[in-house]
Formats: C-alpha cells, sequence, structure tokens
C-alpha cells in the first residue's frame, strides 16, 4: 500500500517524518510505503509553504493513481486557505483514494466527502508527538492498511451513516461549499483549548442552521484544555451540547470516543462498510 503525507496548514518537521517512517516499516514492512511530499518541510510564515504551494502539494498526491490513500500531517490552520483550490482541481483518481486527517483538515475533508471522496476523521502524523502518541499513529495505519475495527469509534459499526468534526472547523463550514449534506448521520463533535462560552456560541450556531437540524443526532468528543473562565460558565460542554440539541429538536446521543489526543478514535465518513471509507 502507498500513503502519501502532505501538510495542508501548519509547519511540519523532518524528524517527525523520520519516527513515523521508521514506525511504520517496523510495522508493516514492505506492505506499507510512506512517502512524505517535499512540501510538509517548507516554511511561509505560520505555513508549511504558501497556499499555492500547499494546495499543489494536496493535488499531487490526491490525482496520483499510484497512491491508495492520503494522510494528513498535521492540523492547526490553512487547510480552508487552500480548500477552493483543491477542489476545483481534483481528478479522477482523487475520488479512489482514502484521506485521513482531523481538526483543521475538516474544511478538506467536508469538501470531499461532499464531491464524492473517501474521508476519516482521525489521527494525523503530528500526534506522534503527543505523550503515548504512538498508539494514536499505529491506529491511523491499521486503519489505513487493514481498515482494522478496532481503530474505529464505535459508532460506526451502527450501520448508520456517521460523521465527525472539530465544533469550530463544522461552524466556520456551515453555509460555505465546504458543507456536506449530513442528512441522517450521527455527527460527532470535538473541541479543544476554547472557554465553555465560546462552545456554548459555537453550538448555538451549529444547531441553528437547517442542514444541522436535519441529522440523525449529535454526539459530543472529548472537549479538552478549556480554559478557566472568571467567572465560572457555570455548565459543563456535556449540559451546553444538551440544552443546544433540546432548543433545536436534535437528538442528542451521548459522548463519542473522539478528540485532540492520543485515544482519539477513527470515524470513516458515511456507512461502514458500503464503500464509503
Amino acid at each position: 500500500m502507498r500513503i502519501g503525507v502532505v501538510a495542508p496548514a501548519s509547519r511540519f518537521m523532518p524528524e517527525i517524518a523520520e519516527r513515523v517512517t521508521a514506525l511504520a516499516t517496523a510495522t508493516y514492512g514492505h506492505r506499507l510505503s510512506l512517502t512524505f511530499h517535499p512540501q510538509c518541510f517548507l516554511t511561509s510564515n505560520h505555513f508549511a509553504g504558501d497556499d499555492a504551494v500547499r494546495a499543489a502539494a494536496f493535488l499531487d498526491i490526491a490525482n496520483d493513481p499510484d497512491f491508495d490513500a492520503l494522510w494528513i500531517a498535521r492540523g492547526g490552520y490553512g487547510a480552508g486557505r487552500i480548500a477552493d483550490t483543491v477542489l476545483d482541481g481534483l481528478k479522477p483518481a482523487a475520488r479512489q483514494k482514502l484521506y485521513l486527517g482531523y481538526s483543521d483538515a475538516g474544511f478538506l475533508l467536508g469538501g470531499l466527502y461532499k464531491a464524492g471522496c473517501q474521508v476519516a476523521h482521525g489521527p494525523v502524523v503530528y500526534d506522534i508527538q503527543r505523550e503515548g502518541g504512538e498508539a494514536a499513529v499505529k491506529r491511523a495505519l491499521s486503519f489505513l492498511v487493514d481498515r482494522a475495527e478496532e481503530a474505529l469509534e464505535p459508532t460506526v459499526r451502527s450501520g448508520q451513516p456517521c460523521a465527525a468534526f472539530n465544533l469550530t472547523i463544522l461552524s466556520k463550514m456551515l453555509g460555505t461549499r465546504f458543507e456536506p449534506d449530513l442528512s441522517g448521520h450521527v455527527l460527532m463533535l470535538e473541541e479543544v483549548s476554547e472557554y465553555l462560552y465560546a462552545i456554548d456560541r459555537l453550538f448555538f450556531h451549529v444547531t441553528h442552521n437547517e442542514s444541522i437540524r436535519r441529522v440523525a443526532g449529535i454526539k459530543l468528543g472529548r472537549v479538552s484544555a478549556v480554559p478557566d473562565n472568571d467567572p465560572p460558565f457555570g455548565e459543563t460542554e456535556e449540559e451546553v451540547a444538551q440544552r443546544w440539541c433540546r432548543e433545536a429538536g436534535i437528538a442528542y446521543l451521548g459522548r463519542a470516543d473522539i478528540g485532540h489526543d492520543v485515544a482519539n478514535k477513527v470515524v470513516p465518513f458515511g456507512v461502514w462498510g458500503t464503500g464509503a471509507a
């Protein structure tokens, strides 16, 4: 299997690529070829190369029929800046491969899913930098190479169509060309480093969109690294999600095993086992 890695957002470091390549080789040997596009190691201010370079690199891998999957190197910020160019540049080969990432990559995942591509929300290469991060990288690789069911968020195996996003990214996508039709989907949402009042505001926006009110329900992933608010907000993240779902008439379906952490499980978009991913 050939997996290409690109960095559509923030800068990336060669030493991380070397660590992940060594882990992949030790685990899969000749079954797996992991190729980091040279763009991953470029620097342009905040980004891994300027917008044009990052978009071109993404399309290099996406449109190359020799690659079976495209794996996002890291999140950060920048994927939305190239999403128009990427979607406009897709060729038929791009619809025959699997795309894996999360966080800021949600802009691309949403647009690619809408365009008929196979996408999944799950660990990125950079996650190896977290404490215990090898487990996240191994989970991603087990999904990409073997479609291992133990890598999946359990809801995926229910037979219902699923999708997952960072809450902020989904909120920013709504009403744009990157918003896919999530009617009938179990929508899983996670967040990191946001105040509880900001999470409340994001849920207000998301649940007031008519398109989101057509989902089968919402599951809340982990909400981590929440800054302390003064005065205290007075509700937990789950109470916030439950309240806005109730007011919008959206079923609140409990917690999802996703988040900005090494336990982040994989959520293929669509119905698992039907070719959606």
